[in-house]
């Protein structure tokens, strides 16, 4: 198969989406399929190319990626953490890929089998669309993640209305701004609903949503998980005893507001006061990070709020932990989100502290893999950690996470479920 990847985020980056394509990716080209991917100069996530990037990557570039694929570079739009410029580097990006993708295939028999197109940058779904119509074949439609349910997750807009009505002069243009964003993304919501009926194949990575996504009248559906390579991440063992005294507890990944991870700092704090001995790192980047750490001083937590670092050492921070925290806030579209770490935590077996519900928390607990909190509890979770610090073997590893990942997460599983619907899809309409 000639398969056509359109995505905001590819490698040389790293983060969740890079990971994932760059795993499928790998194993299409090792099974003997052709691709291309048209991906913006690398810019995430500082929302401008490093010096090192701007020297080998250039708007225009055609580059031989790691796996053997074909990447076609196009423009971006630096920007800042807000929405507005990143939704504006999106659209770039976007508009650009869309002119120089068309050149690119303006021959027919040069042109891909089949388009995939993935958020959550959302033109890059119309971009898909535009381009399977113009070249009659079929489009897949990715949702890496429950978007746009997650950025248009606000309160009714009839109560934004009200509120609007009865405000107070000062608060009145404020609050008409929160109402016509929500009104907004109202809109978003319905258009991209659109896009993933009109598409042969929508691709979920949670059963959750896509029951959700079947609710709305998508039809040709499949679930396709994020996961992990066995195979690169090595099992961790139990800490000797004696071998350290403290508690450690590690969350590594974004610090976002999404994350709630303040929840951490607090329970940490607590348990400080109270004379138990422990120790938390907070490892990665987000738009949370600098508040967190002022957080942690004001309350003199024992927490470090580190840098991001490349993946080639993650596995000393993961060697580090006696547990390994995953959290999301209390938000009905997390109830269909898996975080794509959990799966790399799994196959680490090391004790997790789950602070999630929906289908995540299903996944912790099927696989026998740690205890799963109530999101945002600071006194379940310091609760569980003074249990922890008091009997350590209720941290020890637990092979049942690796192995959960084996049957339901692992790359070459997910890499031969993702060509099967690729291969139907062509199927069905040639």
């Amino acid at each position: 198969m000639r398969i056509l990847l359109l995505t905001h985020y590819y490698a040389p980056e790293f983060g969740a989406p890079q990971r994932r394509w760059s795993a499928l990716i790998e194993r299409f080209i090792a099974a003997g399929h052709r691709v291309t991917v048209a991906a913006p100069v690398p810019h995430y996530p500082s929302g401008r190319p490093n010096s090192t990037q701007r020297r080998t990557h250039h708007v225009g570039g055609v580059e031989i990626g790691r796996h053997g694929e074909t990447v076609l570079r196009t423009a971006y739009l630096p920007h800042l953490a807000d929405i507005g410029t990143r939704t504006a580097d999106h659209l770039v990006a976007a508009a650009d890929s869309l002119w120089r993708l068309r050149r690119r295939f303006s021959r027919p028999g040069t042109r891909p089998d089949v388009v995939i197109a993935t958020a959550p940058a959302i033109p890059t779904l119309m971009v898909g669309r535009a381009l399977a119509s113009l070249w009659d074949v079929p489009l897949v439609v990715e949702m890496r993640d429950a978007w746009p349910d997650l950025v248009t997750h606000v309160g009714p807009a009839g109560a934004l209305v009200a509120e609007a009505v009865h405000a107070p002069p000062r608060n009145a243009a404020r609050t008409s701004m929160r109402w016509a964003i929500a009104l907004a993304k109202g809109m978003v919501h319905q258009q991209v609903t659109s896009w993933q009926s009109g598409a042969q194949a929508v691709v979920t990575t949670t059963d959750r949503f896509a029951e959700v996504l079947e609710e709305r009248g998508v039809t040709e559906i499949d679930v396709v998980r994020n996961g992990t390579d066995l195979a690169a991440v090595t099992p961790r063992h139990d800490h000797l005893p004696g071998d350290h005294p403290e508690l450690r507890c590690l969350y590594l990944g974004n610090m976002g507001r999404s994350q709630g991870l303040d929840t951490v700092v607090r329970a940490a704090a607590q348990l400080h006061r109270e004379g138990v001995n422990l120790q938390v790192r907070l490892v990665g980047h987000g738009v949370e990070a600098s508040t967190l750490a002022a957080l942690a001083e004001e309350l003199d937590a024992p927490v470090e709020v580190l840098p991001r670092i490349p993946h080639r050492e993650v596995g000393a921070q993961y060697h580090w932990a006696d547990t390994v925290v995953v959290s999301l806030r209390d938000w009905a579209p997390f109830q269909w989100t898996v975080p794509s770490k959990l799966y790399e935590m799994l196959a680490t077996g090391r004790h997790i502290t789950a602070m999630l519900d929906g289908e995540a928390a299903d996944v912790v607990r099927a696989a026998g893999a740690g205890h799963v909190l109530p999101p945002q509890d600071v006194d379940a979770l310091a609760d569980l950690w003074r249990e922890l610090a008091a009997d350590r073997s209720q941290a020890g590893v637990r092979a049942s996470g690796r192995a959960w990942v084996s049957d339901h997460a692992d790359d070459d599983v997910l890499a031969r479920r993702y060509l099967d619907i690729l291969a139907r899809v062509i199927r069905r309409t040639a």
